[in-house]
């Protein structure tokens, strides 16, 4: 090995060791993410998660426990009153929600997605609100299935989500 080589070598080296506390600390932080097995059910309506993957929403609390739902509007209804589907549970305890991006079908985090209502699409609860991970994907679904509108989590109110139960 030439001494330029060996330099080298002993500069990556001595950088890899610099970074590995770094690395190390944050694959220790990093939660490993809940994974749905065949018992796993929506606390909202009773029914089996995992069969419906494309539909998937998800809630976090802080102590760790977590909560799958067959889709957004359930996981709306156990967001507005969490102790009626989880005895002891509030909702200053949610710490992460989750729901499944519609095209992409992968979770995306759900504050920050776009919701259409009122599609001709309807999930496995009947009518939903359609999750989105940008307004671009959410205004095309809106044109292509006869959506009504589009609103973001702060706009999602319990009237709206009940709604979705007593379209015809």
């Amino acid at each position: 090995m030439s001494n330029r080589s060996r330099r080298e070598f002993l500069r990556r080296l001595t950088a890899a060791a610099a970074l590995a506390p770094i690395l190390i600390a944050d694959l220790q932080a990093a939660p490993e993410r809940p994974v749905i097995t065949k018992k796993d059910r929506c606390p909202v309506c009773g029914m089996f998660v995992y069969k419906y993957p494309k539909w998937v929403a998800e809630i976090v609390l802080a102590d760790g426990s977590y909560y799958f739902y067959d889709g957004v509007k359930d996981m709306f209804k156990h967001y507005f009153d969490v102790p009626k589907f989880t005895r002891g549970k509030s909702a200053d305890q949610i710490r992460e929600i989750y729901v499944t991006d519609y095209y992409e079908v992968e979770l995306i985090d759900a504050r920050s997605a776009f919701y259409v209502i009122g599609s001709d699409v309807l999930g496995p609860m009947g009518h939903e609100l359609l999750p989105f991970k940008d307004r671009e994907s959410a205004q095309e679904f809106l044109q292509d299935h006869h959506g009504q509108t589009i609103v973001r989590f702060g706009e999602v109110t319990r009237k709206l989500v009940y709604s979705l139960d007593r379209r015809s």
